[in-house]
């Protein structure tokens, strides 16, 4: 099996030097704890998928962490929180930086434990699936923005891709095992990834009676990639109800599976919807769960633009958070149905975004970018497609290659 350089090493490596611990969150299979390893061959690894050292560090944490001395790597460390004060007890006790390495599958409960445990003394990370600019690209990574200049570097450093090409990177994802070769039959990878995550992450927390039910409702959800959130339609999908729906949903999030864009609005703006866009961090997943079995199928498929916008958006988030920066990612719908499918927000400067299936398109695509130009941070904006030159609509607007992002 190959290793793939990832983005985030540098920003991990630079925080190592001034935090003693570093939380590194995400999906499962993504390569949290491979990269961790990667980055320090040499260091104490220990994972609390093991039950009897998860039993110890939830029983007798001050002893685990004896048997387990800094520098350290402790992976999948939310099965544990009873760790959490005892890492404080020793950053306080003057832990050098890089002490402690963490991973964990469930950022939303780790967060609110760091905070609450650990401020000012950890640096958290958020790592998603694999990056095109991981796979494909060249030279230094920098978050996404639509200025000129932006757009210049990144079509010089990542791989020209065709239509079929770009499909094809959608519909293979970007989980490790499967791009780094260790697993070649897709289908049965995606098949158990999901059921591992039912066992590992779910039937814990909600208690499930279903295992069917509960995966017929992530196909649902998979179906509607993209939208606006539609609670009540997903939950009428599988016969639960809207509460139960919304129990799930909220798994789902919390573990990464799903991620939402929530609309744009300021004091200027009073029509703007309320409801956020659901997202899948990985489109291979959303490719398997809803049964496209080709790259073809999925090109000429009624959700060829839905999953095409999932991608764009999943990577644009990567670029940000590959950095160690948290996105300022949004969408624009106002109540008349204007919309803007993503407004990226970065230094300070609003970029309008608009994602097209078209090699050719108008100034029309555009014609939304107005709608937020009142806002005092506007910038210029960007129409991501599948020309494959950079060129530009009006001065404010550029048209460039969805393989740039």
């Amino acid at each position: 099996m190959n290793y793939i350089k990832r983005d985030m090493e540098k920003a991990v490596t630079e925080a190592s030097r001034e935090y003693s611990c570093i939380l590194v969150t995400g999906p499962r299979q993504v390569g949290k704890s491979t990269m961790l390893e990667h980055l320090d061959p040499a260091r104490n690894s220990v994972t609390l998928d093991d039950y009897s050292e998860r039993q110890l560090a939830s029983t007798d944490p001050e002893m685990f962490l004896k048997l387990h001395q800094p520098p350290v790597l402790i992976d999948e460390v939310q099965y544990a929180p009873q760790l959490f004060s005892y890492i404080k007890i020793a950053i306080d006790r003057g832990a050098a930086p890089g002490s402690f390495w963490l991973t964990g599958s469930q950022s939303f409960s780790l967060m609110r434990l760091a905070q609450e445990s650990l401020a000012g003394r950890i640096a958290v990370f958020s790592l998603g699936a694999l990056s095109q600019h991981e796979l494909y690209g060249s030279g230094e990574l920098t978050p996404f923005d639509a200025s000129l200049d932006s757009l210049r570097q990144r079509i010089q450093r990542n791989d020209v891709a065709t239509v079929e090409q770009v499909y094809q990177r959608i519909w293979e994802g970007g989980l490790p095992a499967l791009n780094s070769g260790k697993f070649t039959n897709r289908d049965m990878y995606y098949s158990g990834y999901l059921q591992t995550y039912l066992t590992r992450d779910v039937k814990d927390e909600l208690a499930l009676k279903d295992d069917f039910k509960f995966a017929d409702f992530i196909r649902a959800a998979a179906c509607r990639t993209g939208q606006q959130l539609n609670v009540h339609a997903i939950a009428c999908d599988v016969e639960v109800s809207d509460d139960t729906a919304k129990r799930w949903l909220a798994v789902l999030e919390k573990s990464n599976v799903v991620f939402f864009l929530h609309p744009y609005s300021n004091n200027l703006l009073k029509r703007t919807v309320k409801l956020p866009k659901m997202y899948f961090f990985d489109t291979g997943l959303v490719c398997a769960l809803t049964k496209h079995q080709t790259p073809q199928v999925l090109q000429n498929g009624a959700l060829n633009g839905a999953i095409l916008e999932n991608f764009v958006v999943a990577e644009i988030r990567k670029s940000f958070l590959n950095c160690g920066i948290e996105p300022s990612l949004y969408y624009y719908r106002n109540k008349d149905g204007a919309e803007i499918d993503l407004i990226a927000e970065y230094n300070g400067v609003l970029h309008p975004i608009e994602i097209k299936k078209s090699s050719d398109p108008s100034l029309s695509v555009a014609k939304n970018f107005k709608l937020i130009a009142s806002a005092q941070n506007a910038g210029c904006g960007a129409v991501l497609c599948f020309k494959n030159t950079l060129t530009a609509l009006n001065s404010d607007v550029f048209v460039a290659p969805i393989w740039c992002i």
